[in-house]
């Protein structure tokens, strides 16, 4: 039985009216909300720069939380991943058996359990532009 049928039965069988109060919640129940944290940023990892752009020295080309893509030719590597242009040319990236520094923290952490096995990776390379070729020879004296 529910609380309404109890006291309409208490009403009739006492016969003098009772007033009958009842109390509703006053704050409604959170639901859950998420992804609705304005603190939560994206970190926008990944490729920044295609095969085949150009770049300028110091540009960046890959934001890395492992070590997913591996410095080339003209390449540098970050201390937090970060891949990036040594030189200014053309990205070019290329599939190649990793060749590894196995003494490294970032191919022990990641690539650890793979010694002794072949594997490819992804690797990227800057291939520089041309120079110019104008300079002149002075002779010493």
């Amino acid at each position: 039985m529910n609380v309404l049928s109890q006291v309409s039965k208490f009403l009739t069988t006492s016969g003098t009216p009772l007033q009958v109060a009842i109390r509703n919640a006053s704050k409604k129940t959170g639901g859950s909300t998420k992804n609705s944290s304005p603190k939560v940023r994206p970190k926008h990892r990944g490729w920044k720069r295609q095969d085949g752009h150009e770049v300028q020295a110091g540009t960046i080309l890959v934001l890395q939380r492992t070590l997913r893509f591996h410095p080339g030719l003209n390449v540098g590597f970050g201390r937090n991943g970060t891949l990036f242009a040594i030189t200014p040319g053309k990205v070019m990236v290329t599939c190649e058996k990793v060749n590894l520094n196995w003494d490294h923290t970032w191919v022990q952490r990641c690539h650890g359990t793979r010694k002794g096995i072949d594997f490819y990776k992804k690797y990227f390379n800057v291939i520089p532009k041309e120079q110019h070729n104008n300079f002149k020879l002075i002779d010493q004296i």
